[in-house]
Parts: structure tokens; sequence; C-alpha cells
């Protein structure tokens, strides 16, 4: 027996022994590990707290116009200009143990695990104020054990380095709170339309509850669960005496307002304009070997605020109450800076921009790009053709083409090119192209970066080739330029954070696109599609808006089933409008099919308002000639329908109208009248 306890005691020595060197030991490792962390933390030093940073954007006149923040919308707030309820709220769902830990709460921790193994999956976090806040700075959300050791070490380098309210203040300002919502004062002023340091209890303590889910929390978003949410927080601060029961009743009973509609107004000053800024200064940052995501630039942009001003009116004012859709964009003729982009009605109902990312048929929008050619190519504006009904064939007699005009209807003679122009008509079109060839009108939309096809088809003479209204806008401000290329541009200069200019603007080198007898050519006849003395079968296409203008425009228009365009400029300035459906359904109501020549000339009117008119200069080589527009000869008083048209020096007409020739083959019985014989004979 005696053996026997003397063997047991013995070994519970021995285990005793072995247990106090492995204590040791855990302890020895324990303390080496915290040495050594503590001497990792020294070494690697406080830990940076910059946050990305807010890009700036300004007009022409360096005035601010909009910030960007990529996906973060954040304004830095000081925590003793924050609502204190919001501070207290936030510690009291979040980590109410925050001013008492190191930066990890190990009862949370060992409750956290106890939960999830008796879930048998994780159901519970134990994320610290402290550990969320390095891994908003840091890390991203990625659950894996690199990410939660990285975090717990930028956690530790936290606490040693900063203060508590330090950590606090930065956790407030890079928390999201939904809807692109980054920090309090961003939230705040989301979804109260006030300052966070302005914020009640109740609005302090709804605002705390979404960090934890914003798709679930956000009263935007589910308004029930977040009221719930709410409720919770304000039980909690109660039960840590950080308010009274009384402030508690009261908050529940506060009935908030919600303004995020408000900010989002507020927020959408040249909205599509500044997305197309955004994007072009990507590309130009990029060809720098730079990433605009870096945050801190100050981007200079092209925006005439007047321009966007009268734009969104011109908009307001003219669409129809339907789902209608519009573009605008502006371009001044002389540098090719966009001043004005309206890329639809509402921005925050639909942020696709239809005037750089919607492709759609141009109509006879296109025509002034095929005209261009056929001047190039022995036509002048008095060419006559045969603009009777017609079929075409093509693709070596395999198929046919039978354009129709707008109203259905055909001339009853020959037509000029100016007058075709004037009234849209296709069969002059598609005979341009049978005779210019598809391979020069091809050409040309190279010439202007318009989009082209190698397959030969008639119907693009009418322009089926889809195209943008940034670029056809912008290939007629090269027109209005006397044909001198012009590239469109949103910016001016780029500075970054530091100050340094990175990028600024430069002309490019001037090229000719087109001769400047042809682009002034070109510019006189589309002044046609306002003058009434051009009206056939079908009225000049611009005569509806001739009564509304105090300037003079040279313009084109453009219709398909489903689109409405207007291209046209002045001497300073090039606006494109466009409407339609983002379906494509068919345009046929009247209010609709009406809202593009409304808009674009409430536009024109606005933005020249006050200014003298311009007059476009004629270039050298170019004569003006009065004619008679039925024949194409000199004009005399015996013939009616007469007009100032500009030609080429070399196509002057020399031969005059005579009276007889306004009248048709079937009424030579009204030569028996005595006064037509003697408008003859005087002639």
């Amino acid at each position: 027996m005696k053996r026997q306890h003397y063997i047991r005691q013995k070994k519970r020595k021995r285990l005793a022994k072995r247990l106090a060197l492995f204590t040791v030991a855990i302890l020895s490792a324990v303390a080496v590990s915290l040495l050594s962390l503590r001497i990792y933390a020294q070494i690697a030093g406080a830990p940076t707290l910059t946050v990305p940073k807010a890009t700036v954007f300004l007009d022409q006149h360096d005035n601010q116009i909009g910030d960007y923040f990529q996906s973060e919308r954040r304004y830095w707030l000081e925590l003793d200009k924050m609502s204190p309820y919001l501070a207290e709220a936030t510690v009291a769902i979040e980590d109410k143990d925050f001013y008492k830990h190191g930066g990890f709460d190990y009862s949370r921790i060992a409750g956290a695990v106890l939960a999830d193994i008796k879930a048998g999956r994780k159901v519970q976090g134990a994320s610290t104020l402290t550990q969320q806040y390095a891994r908003n700075l840091y890390l991203s959300h990625e659950k894996s054990w690199t990410r939660k050791i990285n975090e717990a070490l930028y956690a530790y380098r936290l606490e040693i380095f900063y203060s508590k309210d330090e950590i606090l203040e930065g956790y407030l300002n890079t928390v999201y709170y939904g809807h692109g919502m980054y920090g309090a004062e961003a939230a705040s002023r989301y979804y109260f339309g006030k300052s966070a340091s302005d914020l009640t209890l109740a609005e302090a303590a709804m605002l705390a509850g979404i960090p934890k889910g914003p798709t679930y929390y956000s009263p935007i978003a589910n308004l029930e669960k977040a009221t719930n949410r709410q409720k919770l927080i304000l039980s909690l601060m109660e039960q840590q005496e950080k308010i009274t029961a009384n402030e508690k009743a009261h908050a529940e009973k506060e009935e908030l307002v919600y303004k995020n509609s408000e900010w989002v107004a507020n927020k959408s000053i040249a909205p599509y304009f500044l997305d197309v800024v955004w994007t072009e200064a990507s590309e130009i940052l990029e060809s720098k070997n730079m990433n605009i995501s870096e945050g801190g630039w100050t981007i200079k942009t092209t925006l005439n605020q007047a321009h966007q001003k009268a734009a969104e009116q011109a908009v307001q004012k003219n669409m129809p109450n339907t789902d209608l859709q519009v573009g605008l964009v502006s371009m001044d003729v002389k540098t090719g800076f966009v001043t004005a982009l309206v890329g639809g009605r509402d921005y925050s109902k639909s942020s696709f921009n239809r005037v750089t990312l919607a492709e759609r048929q141009p109509g006879s929008s296109i025509k002034p790009i095929l005209y261009a050619a056929a001047l190039e190519n022995g036509f002048t504006p008095l060419t006559f053709l045969n603009v009777g009904e017609t079929i075409f064939t093509y693709d070596n007699g395999r198929a046919t083409y039978k354009p129709q005009n707008v109203n259905g209807q055909f001339a009853a003679k020959d037509m000029s090119l100016a007058q075709a122009m004037a009234i849209s008509d296709n069969i002059y079109a598609v005979k341009t192209l049978e005779q210019v060839g598809y391979t020069a009108f091809r050409e040309m939309l190279q010439r202007f970066d318009l989009n082209y096809t190698e397959k030969d088809n008639p119907s693009i003479a009418l322009g089926t080739i889809e195209t943008s209204l940034y670029d056809l806008t912008n290939a007629y401000n090269t027109i209005a330029a006397e044909g001198e290329k012009r590239n469109a541009t949103t910016i001016l200069s780029i500075t970054n954070a530091q100050g340094d200019v990175v990028y600024k603007y430069t002309a490019p080198e001037t090229k000719q696109v087109l001769s400047k007898q042809d682009a002034y050519l070109l510019t006189d006849m589309m002044t046609g599609i306002f003058d009434p003395i051009y009206s056939d079968y079908s009225p000049a296409t611009g005569v509806a808006i001739r009564g509304r203008m105090t300037h003079t425009y040279a313009a084109k228009s453009g219709t398909t089933i489903s689109d409405q365009w207007l291209v046209g400029y002045t001497p300073s300035i090039t606006a494109g409008v466009w409407n339609g459906y983002d379906q494509g359904k068919t345009l046929s109501v009247q209010e609709d099919m009406a809202a593009t020549k409304q808009v674009w000339i409430d536009f024109m009117e606005a933005i020249h308002n006050g200014k003298a008119n311009e007059v476009f200069p004629v270039p050298d080589g170019v004569q003006g000639v009065v004619v008679d527009i039925e024949t194409g000869k000199l004009g005399m008083d015996a013939c009616p329908k007469q007009r100032l048209v500009y030609l080429k020096e070399s196509d002057v007409p020399t031969e005059k109208c005579r009276s007889f020739e306004i009248f048709e083959p079937d009424t030579w019985g009204n030569w028996l009248d005595f006064e037509v014989l003697r408008n003859f004979w005087r002639n």
C-alpha cells in the first residue's frame, strides 16, 4: 500500500512538474510573442490614417461644380464637431467596452466562438470598432484567416499609436452607411439633409444602426427593420446610462423626415457631363501611368454653367409627359470644348448617357457628310437631279431598294442639291450616293471619325449606320470650323493632390478635313432648312421654328421611326439634340416628334440672347449670287422663287431665267395672257 501511495505521489509530482514547465513555456511563448508583436509594431510605426481623397471638378471659370469619390463619397468631420449622440449610439451597439479594451474584446471573442460552435456556422462577429476601422482603412472584406490576422495586426498598431477618440473619429468617417455614403457626415446629409453635428438622438440612433447591414437597415431600403434596430440602440443606450428613460421615450416618438431625394437633386449639377469628364480624365492619367482612383485630383473642365443651365431648362420645358428620352450636347466651334451636356431626363433614375453611350441611326442628319463627298466629286449646290419615285437595284442586281420621303410624296420636277438639303429629299440622297460612290462616302465618314460599313447598301445614304450624338455633333462642329478638324474634349487641366499640374490641354495640330469652300457651301445650304422659299411637296424641315429665330443658324434634322435629331450651329457654338425611347419603340405621338426642334431652338436662343447676330465668314473663291431655285439660273423679276445662294466662283451660272420657265408643259394656254407675254418680252 505504501509503495503504491509512493508511486502515485511520484507520478503526481512528475505531472505537476511537467505542467509547471508547460505553463512556463506557454507563458514564455506568450511573453515572447507579445514582445515580438510590440517590437514589430514599434518598427512598423504608426499606420497612416489617410483615406481616398475627393477629386474636385471646376468649370472653365474655376468655379467648383462637383466632386467625385469614385465609389466612396466622404466628407471628413472631427469628432468634437459631431453630435455626441452619434458617437454614443455607435459605441453602444458596436462595441460597448471600446474605451476599456486595448483593441480586442476577449470576452466577445469567446462568446462568438461558442455561438459559432453551437450553431455549426459563423453566426456572430466579435470585431471591435478598432478592428472594423483597420479593415475599412487597409483591407478588403474577404473572409479569410490572412485578412483576420492582418486586421488584428493593424488594430494593435492603431491602439498603440492613436487615442481612442482618434480611432472613433476615424471609424465614424470611414464606415459605410449605404447608398454610396461613406462616413457620418455624408450619411447625415444624404438621409436628413443636415450636418452630423446637428443630429438629434433619434436621428443618430437611426444612423448608428445602418453599418451592421446597409442593405437591410437603411431606412430608405427597409424602414421597418431600420426602426426596430433604432429602438434596440436606444434601449442599449439607456441600459448603459448614456441617456435617460425620458430621452429614450422622446426619441422613439420623434417622426424622422428623410431628405435623400433633395440630396440627389442638389448633387445633380451636370452629372452626365461629369461622368464624361471622369472617363476622359481616367484615360489621360492612364496614358501617363497614373491612376485616377488615387483621388486628390483637381480637374478643370470646359463646362460653361450658363450653357448648362440653358440646356437643362430647354429640356425641362419642352419634354412631354411620356417616357421619351433626350440627349443634348454643345461644343465651342473655335476650340471643340464641350460647354454643356445633358444625357437624359433624370440622372437619379438613369445614369445612362444618351449623348456618348447610345448609338442610334441618325437618319437624314448624316446627309451633310454625304454631300461633303458630293461637293468634292463634281456636285455644286445647283446640281439638279430627277427626284421622282425611284427603285434602286444593288448587290449586282440581286436586291432592290425603294426609299420614301417623310410624307410619302415625291417632287414633280428636277431638284437642286440646295433644295434637296432644305426639304431633306431622300431620292436625291440615294442618287447622290450612286453617283459619288460608296468608297468616297465611306472615306468621308472616316475623315469625320464617324462609324461606317464596308457593305454597299443604298440605305446608308439615309443614315442607317448608327452613331452617337457626341460624335455627330463633333462632326458638325468640324464643318462649322470651316472644315478644320475638331476634337471634342471636356478637360482643360488636371492637378494632383500636391498642386502639380500633370496635364494641360494643348490644341492639336491643325488638320483640314474639308476645304473651307466646301465647308461654307454646306453651311449655306444648311441655313436653307429654315427658308420657306425652298418648300415644295414638303416644307423646308426647319420652318416650324423659323418664327422663333433671332440669329442665323445652319442645321440639319434627321428622322427615323424611333429617333429625332437636330444638329446645327452658329459661327461660335454647335449643338445637337436627340430624342427617342430607350427601348427604341416607334415615335408616333406628334408631341414627342416635335420636342427635338423646340429643345434645340430654346437652347440656341438662350445662349445667344443679347449677342449680335454672327455671320458665317465667306472664304475666298466663293461668291453669292441670286438664283431662281426652280432652274438654277440667275434670278430675274419674272422668276418668283429666288434666293441668294453661294457657289464656287467657277460654278456661278451665267444664263438668266425666263418667265416661260416657270410654266409646266401643259400650261401653254397661259401664254395667251397679255401680262405674261409683256413680261416675257420685257426680259
